[in-house]
């Protein structure tokens, strides 16, 4: 029989030793045997090695009562702009003097805020805090990146392109505007929320006395722009010398207000229901109304020719009466008649 084996004591085990984690160096050196470039797990270097100067920052946001169309608008606004900071949402009952605190607590410098009225007017501020200028806008046709219209694509964060009208040149308040819309939709070099490309293009034009904006993507095959979104129009309202208030530096003599635009559309069916009824009413008297004779036309008797008069003639005999002659074919009609109902009976 084999003996059996003794168990060895604790103190002539051998201690397990715990393993390190591998330095970079030898990582370095397992990626690559020479030991001299770096290997699979060296760190890139930065793409852009450039220092941020530029430290203009954009407080996006609005003010409670907006539709679900606006909320989305903005926040569009704020993924396409990676220089944007967001806040909550200011109650009505606030003056809007209030906001320049609110730049400043958040270290902002530009605001774009978002102001709803009566749940169906928007309107939009574009502001430089605190000394100004400040513009406001009438938003309409606001469309979203989520609507399927929007086929385009680009990537987070990357630095647009702005494109302008040459009207924005021509005019004082519409170069005012432009210089405005730089400071604030242009991304910054070097930013560090930024990435280092530029794969689409915001565009302004001046149509119609309006400001259209919209969002394409570069594709690089051909160069070609497709629509990203989102899309809206600002109708200018007035330019204000500080942020938010202060003297009115232009004021648009094309501006409707909503509240007006409203009330003609109102009238302008009012009227055509006021005609519609006048037109019944014209009607009701021509009916109620007794029929006039006409006299006797004197030029009736110019046509008329005389006839000749001829004697009367009246007749004291009873005038012969003709002969009644029999129709010896309808016996034989008749009988045929019959013949055939019988014929189709039997059938």
């Amino acid at each position: 029989v084999a003996a059996k084996r003794k168990p060895e004591s604790s103190a002539e085990r051998p201690r397990k030793r715990a393993k390190k984690a591998p330095s970079a160096a030898e990582l370095d050196a397992k990626a690559s045997p020479d030991g001299e470039g770096p290997g699979e797990y060296s760190i890139p270097p930065p793409v852009s090695q450039g220092k941020w100067k530029n430290k203009e920052r954009v407080l996006i946001f609005s003010s409670r009562g907006i539709s679900f169309r606006t909320r989305h608008l903005m926040q569009d606004l704020r993924t396409l702009m990676p220089h944007s900071k967001a806040d909550t949402k200011m109650d009505r009952k606030d003056q809007l003097f209030v906001i320049n605190e609110v730049c400043e607590m958040k270290n902002c410098n530009k605001c774009i805020f978002f102001e709803a009225k009566k749940k169906q007017d928007l309107y939009m501020w574009l502001s430089n805090a605190p000394q100004g200028p400040s513009a406001k806008f009438l938003v309409q046709n606001v469309h979203t990146l989520a609507e399927l219209k929007m086929t385009g694509n680009c990537l987070r964060g990357s630095r647009p392109l702005l494109s302008f009208d040459p009207i924005f040149d021509k005019e004082p308040h519409y170069t005012l505007l432009k210089e405005l819309f730089i400071q604030i939709f242009s991304t910054p070099q070097y930013h560090p929320k930024s990435q280092p490309f530029v794969d689409h293009v915001f565009t302004f034009t001046i149509t119609d006395e309006r400001i259209w904006f919209r969002n394409y993507q570069i594709i690089e095959e051909d160069a070609s722009l497709v629509e990203i979104g989102p899309r809206f129009v600002l109708n200018l309202i007035k330019i204000f010398h500080g942020s938010f208030g202060g003297a009115t530096l232009y004021e648009n003599p094309h501006y409707k207000s909503p509240n007006m635009h409203r009330r003609l559309i109102r009238l302008s069916l009012a009227a055509k229901f006021r005609e519609k009824q006048q037109v019944k009413e014209v009607q009701m008297i021509k009916k109620k109304g007794s029929k006039v004779l006409v006299g006797e036309d004197p030029t009736e008797v110019v046509f008329e020719t005389p006839a000749e008069e001829k004697p009367e003639e009246i007749q004291l005999v009873k005038p012969e009466s003709k002969p009644f002659v029999k129709d010896k074919k309808k016996p034989r009609k008749i009988q045929r008649k019959k013949q055939k109902k019988l014929f189709r009976t039997e059938a």
